[in-house]
């Protein structure tokens, strides 16, 4: 029972990879004021109001006030024109047709973005810099919260705002015009790499950078014509075989596998972290979901566990990391052969396991000694080791582990794995050595002895050319001369040899 519980929550039901019928029946739709919204944004506003004309909310008869109608108890409730409307169109509103949709977005990593960060964002936004780039960087991508003026407005410090994991007034989680963007809510935009990579881009997620370097990304680059964006359906294999994007390996449908709107379902490692652990997907009752280590034990069926947000919950089921990659393999297996992809799925776990017992590991063990010894101070950024560190894992490690994953060889190696090797003998281990003093031997050594990786640093005498010198060749010996051999002596003098004896013992007998 448990195990067809969780095929059904990976898989959906077999075979049903269109998309699903809203839930709102259309005679809900077309709000009467609808018309003169259209009428005064064709002259204020033009460029939105003409987007809403392409659009397939156009076509099947949806209307502004359809979207933004609120009531006047809402928290964001604003009387405009006569009407009372909200500015922010929040997912939940959009699964009032949207339902399913809602729902997966609702129990998604992509939720919680906002969540995750928020303790973390004075360490930098503020104290490195200021808080302005708390709204104009982070919260963009992540979300923020969005607080609401007392005269209704909203909060320039908190809006405009389209972050993933944006907190709305309504208390929902969320931005659905981050992908799709308003007001045309294009499904083929949201198709596109380009929807992604917004805010996959940069240090910590650079997908961007990856997915064009990859195979993948040269397939999409060539053969975008032949993608099918726009079809209503977009089945991997069936509506479109030239090359797959973000989406098709993260939400999209292929074979048996339908489409999904939690778009960190099928990835078994997190590869944001100072060391990387594959992950269990904890399914909650209310519909949310946590990802923990599967270093630790999975939590039983009615467990209650605090969730992303600091709220609890029951769990109602787990699903292992061999599942979630089952699951994208599967898509894998649309375009390639069993073999191949099982073999790229090893070559990618190698390389995040190497990074984690050589540099992620160690230098996880060493900065936690510091901070226990008192030799650095808990406030982050205030030491030129720590900036070493975040860089270490933050940007490096994470480029090094996205590229194996997303087959970027340039990324996994060059602008990844080699940079974590160079800055870590070359700047964090100098310095962590500074920073321990006479405590070095004892806090670092240990930790690098103990992974049998870093043996090599005890041999500096072996020479390699790829730095272009070699030592001199050690000086050649004089020859040596051949012992001379006899010289043969022919028959006919061995015969001549006793009376050649017999006339030298006469001489010598004369001579005396």
């Amino acid at each position: 029972m448990a195990k067809t519980l969780l095929f059904v929550l990976l898989f959906g039901c077999l075979g049903q990879v269109v998309a699903v019928k809203v839930a709102l029946d259309p005679d809900n739709w077309g709000h009467p004021e609808g018309e003169n919204c259209v009428s005064c944004h064709e002259k204020a506003s033009p460029g939105l109001a003409q987007q809403w004309h392409d659009s397939a909310h156009k076509v099947a008869g949806v209307n502004c006030m359809d979207c933004h109608q609120a009531e006047q108890s809402d928290a964001d409730a604003i009387e405009h024109e006569g009407q009372i409307i909200a500015t922010i169109v929040s997912p939940k509103d959009c699964g009032r047709c949207h339902e399913q949709e809602f729902k997966e977005q609702a129990g998604s990593v992509h939720a919680e973005a906002y969540a995750i960060i928020k303790d973390r964002i004075p360490a930098l936004a503020h104290n490195m810099t200021g808080s302005a780039m708390q709204a104009a960087g982070c919260d963009q991508c992540h979300g923020s919260l969005v607080k609401v003026r007392g005269d209704g407005t909203l909060d320039p410090a908190t809006w405009p705002n389209s972050g993933i994991g944006r907190i709305n007034p309504d208390g929902s989680k969320g931005s659905c015009s981050s992908c799709h963007g308003r007001h045309a809510f294009s499904k083929a935009q949201a198709r596109e790499p380009s929807a992604c990579v917004r805010c996959h881009s940069g240090p910590d997620s650079p997908d961007k950078e990856v997915f064009e370097a990859s195979k993948h990304g040269m397939l999409y680059a060539a053969q975008r014509e032949q993608m099918n964006l726009h079809a209503d359906t977009w089945v991997a294999g069936q509506d479109y075989t030239a090359a797959p994007t973000c989406t098709t390996c993260h939400m999209g449908a292929a074979g048996k596998i339908p489409t999904t709107h939690d778009v960190g379902l099928r990835n078994a490692w997190n590869l944001n972290q100072p060391v990387s652990y594959q992950q269990y997907l904890v399914l909650f009752e209310d519909g949310s979901k946590l990802e923990l280590p599967a270093t630790e034990k999975a939590p039983k069926r009615g467990t209650e566990l605090e969730k992303a947000d600091g709220t609890m919950a029951k769990v109602k089921a787990v699903i292992t990391p061999d599942r979630r990659r089952k699951v994208m393999s599967l898509v894998c297996l649309e375009c390639h052969g069993k073999g191949f992809t099982d073999a790229f799925m090893t070559q990618f776990d190698n390389v995040v396991e190497l990074y984690n017992s050589k540099f992620g590991e160690p230098a996880e063990a060493i900065m936690a000694s510091l901070y226990e010894r008192g030799l650095l101070t808990p406030l982050p950024f205030d030491e030129p080791l720590e900036f070493t560190y975040w860089e270490l894992w933050h940007d490096e490690g994470a480029r090094a582990r996205h590229g194996a994953s997303m087959m970027s060889a340039n990324h996994a190696w060059w602008e990844g794995m080699y940079l974590v090797g160079r800055n870590f003998y070359s700047r964090f281990i100098p310095q962590a050595r500074a920073v321990a003093g006479e405590q070095a031997a004892e806090l670092i050594d240990p930790v690098l002895a103990s992974t049998g990786q870093h043996e090599w640093l005890g041999e500096p005498q072996q020479a390699n050319p790829i730095l272009g010198w070699m030592p001199p060749p050690a000086p050649a010996a004089p020859p040596v001369e051949p012992p001379v051999e006899p010289a043969e002596v022919p028959a006919a003098a061995m015969q001549l040899a006793p009376a050649a004896a017999a006339a030298a013992a006469e001489n010598e007998e004369a001579a005396q």
